[in-house]
């Protein structure tokens, strides 16, 4: 599939399979990972073959530096606990648990190899986590939990990886090895990603096109994770902290065209990237099927132990983790106990993903274990936690009644702040007003007077049509008209077609913008 017409079958399958699955009320990386799953095996399809240097290098940068531009620092920062104990305390965990396990069945293999397969499934995916979170409407401590752990987990993952691997091959490996692994991985990524954030903030600043921030903050996280990777530092936790500062600045860094332009590219990257990884691990079934050479019932019976391990170990964790923290008087009086319900979901939200197939083609092709089986059970992973958890979170949050709606909460807080914000616009209005003409001046105290109604409005009018909504109704009748004018205009010569293009973007951000606030 290395041709530029299989990029564009990829694509064009997993727009249709993502369209499919909102008109179905499904989430797309659950769609799509069945429409590969049944591609896989139609007569004539071409093989797919997913490289783990293009996960790990192509794929997976942009997907974290996206999420964690939209993570909410200061509640990343307040959850930091319970994010740190499942993205390292847990991961840890897993990995041993699952590699003694796996040896236990098959004491013939190395129990390096087999941590290493431990260490391989353990992360939950950032993908499938954050999409089915958002979708289900958990609370959002919830959401920020399973966001930074998803964010951060596939570092402690993939150095245990990498220790398991040299353990593997004769490299001596003990708990300074380990930790000392750690330590640089780790603080080495967490000082490229603060170096090149403060960098690239800086270059924001100086740069006034649009299309140039625009550019610096595409290569950012590919930059980051290139150099990251040669000086053999964690990439996953440079990227993810050059995400978390420059997401947290971004309202003081972009001018407000390049947030505009910014947010619309990187929505449709994230969405064609999603899309198109998910495809990617339905289409290798075929592939990893043929490789197996083990017995089917041992096969089998590797895949349930460790399926099982998964669930269990995570409960078994979820709990503790929970409530015994907050035995201490600091903590539990910061967070308030949740209800036993919320850990539940939480525990029950651990989806894997494509980070795990990538890791587990690094395995070596040779040595004293059955890479074929290993690579195997990790698809397996994926695909059951994603058809058992992924289908079945929603119902359990249902079931237990872990969910919030925040729109109330969230309209009172906005009309607040608006009417602070038009009090302070109102300020500079009268500062800056003396020598402008009058007519312009009522336009602009009428203009933060409208926004200010249009915020107590979304708390809840009882009438039919409030009177924001009947403007953006109306409004919208006579954007069209004034388009076909335009256009008209065009046909028949009147007008060049750089007025038509300049009046038509004025046209559409006009019209985004009345789309915005009905929403």
């Amino acid at each position: 599939m290395e041709s530029i017409a299989g990029t564009v079958v990829l694509l064009g399958i997993s727009v249709v399979g993502a369209a499919l699955a909102r008109r179905l009320g499904f989430v797309a990386p659950l769609v799509l990972l069945v429409a590969g799953l049944g591609l896989s095996y139609v007569p004539g399809f071409p093989e797919a073959h997913l490289e783990p240097e293009l996960v790990l290098i192509g794929i997976l940068p942009p997907l974290l530096y996206v999420a964690a531009l939209q993570t909410s620092v200061p509640a990343f920062r307040l959850a930091l606990r319970p994010i740190l104990l499942l993205a390292v305390g847990l991961v840890v965990l897993t990995a041993l648990v699952v590699g003694f396990l796996v040896h236990l069945l098959l004491p013939q293999v190395p129990l390096a190899a087999c941590v290493a397969l431990g260490a391989i499934v353990a992360p939950p995916d950032a993908v499938s986590a954050t999409a089915i979170a958002r979708r289900v409407g958990l609370p959002r401590r919830v959401v920020t939990i399973l966001e930074g752990e998803s964010l951060l987990n596939d570092a402690t993952a993939l150095v245990m990886v990498r220790v398991a691997i040299g353990a593997m091959t004769g490299v001596a490996v003990g708990f300074t090895d380990i930790a000392g692994e750690v330590a640089l991985k780790a603080g080495g990524g967490l000082l490229i990603g603060l170096a090149f954030a403060v960098g690239v903030a800086w270059l924001h600043k100086k740069i006034t096109d649009a299309l140039l921030e625009d550019a610096v903050a595409l290569l950012t996280p590919f930059v980051v994770v290139i150099v990251a990777e040669k000086l053999h530092t964690s990439s996953v936790v440079a990227v993810v902290v050059a995400g978390l500062y420059l997401g947290h600045r971004i309202p003081y860094l972009l001018s407000a065209t390049s947030r505009l332009q910014m947010d619309a590219v990187w929505k449709l990257v994230n969405f064609l990237l999603e899309g198109v990884v998910f495809l990617l691990v339905g289409l290798q079934l075929r592939a990893v099927v043929s490789t197996i050479e083990t017995d089917l019932a041992t096969t089998a019976r590797v895949t349930a132990v460790v399926f099982g391990a998964l669930l269990a170990v995570r409960f078994l964790w979820m709990y503790p983790a929970t409530y015994l923290a907050r035995l201490i008087p600091r903590i539990r009086n910061r967070e308030p106990r949740p209800p036993v319900t919320v850990p539940t979901v939480i525990a029950w939200a651990g989806m894997r993903g494509v980070v795990t197939l990538a890791a587990a083609q690094t395995l070596p092709q040779n040595g004293d274990y059955p890479r074929e089986l290993f690579v195997f059970v990790a698809f397996a992973i994926i695909v059951l936690t994603l058809l058992v958890q992924g289908t079945t979170l929603p119902w359990l949050s249902r079931r237990l009644g872990v969910r919030e709606d925040y729109s109330s909460q969230d309209a009172l807080a906005e009309a607040g702040v608006q009417h602070a914000a038009g009090q302070a616009a109102l300020e500079a209005l009268n500062e800056h007003a003396p020598g402008a003409p009058d007519s312009v001046v009522d336009r602009l105290r009428g203009l933060v007077e409208s926004r200010g109604n249009s915020a107590w409005e979304r708390l809840g009018s009882q009438e039919r049509e409030t009177p924001s909504a009947a403007y953006g109704r109306l409004r919208r009748e006579m954007i069209r008209a004034e388009r076909r004018v335009f256009k008209i205009a065009r046909n028949e010569g009147r007008i060049p077609e750089e007025v038509l293009v300049r009046a038509q973007r004025e046209l559409d951000l006009e019209e985004s913008q009345l789309h915005r606030s009905d929403h």
